[in-house]
């Protein structure tokens, strides 16, 4: 590990405090529909329908608000194309690809050892 979490402190004594902005890009972007929506855009643009097929499970009204929040957050973006019928595209932000770039190393990981976690469980 390059950073430990003394060292973050360390930098600032509010980090990861419950009133810290930390907290809530942990919620935007770790929640389970969160991640799983931006692992789907890491492929590039997808429209509505291609990322409600990917993220198998998901709610439309979860897709909606979890694009809504990823956007507002500036981490995706979304497109709206004046067309009949209307056409709305998603992809990652620069900022998106700097945290997939991160993240997915953690994601190959959870991928690589879930079934030997769960197992534990049992």
């Amino acid at each position: 590990m390059s950073v430990s979490f003394a060292q973050m402190q360390a930098r600032s004594d509010q980090v990861f405090t419950e009133n810290c902005p930390t907290r809530v890009v942990l919620d935007h972007v770790m929640s389970k529909w969160g991640v799983l929506v931006l692992l789907a855009l890491t492929d590039g643009t997808a429209r509505w329908g291609e990322l409600r097929r990917s993220v198998v499970g998901i709610s439309e009204k979860m897709l909606a608000s979890t694009l809504r929040t990823l956007e507002a957050d500036g981490i995706v973006r979304r497109t709206a194309y004046p067309e009949v019928p209307p056409r709305v595209e998603y992809r990652l932000t620069p900022l998106g690809d700097d945290l997939m770039e991160r993240m997915m190393p953690l994601m190959e990981w959870i991928a690589q050892r879930a079934d030997d976690i769960v197992a534990e469980r049992r």
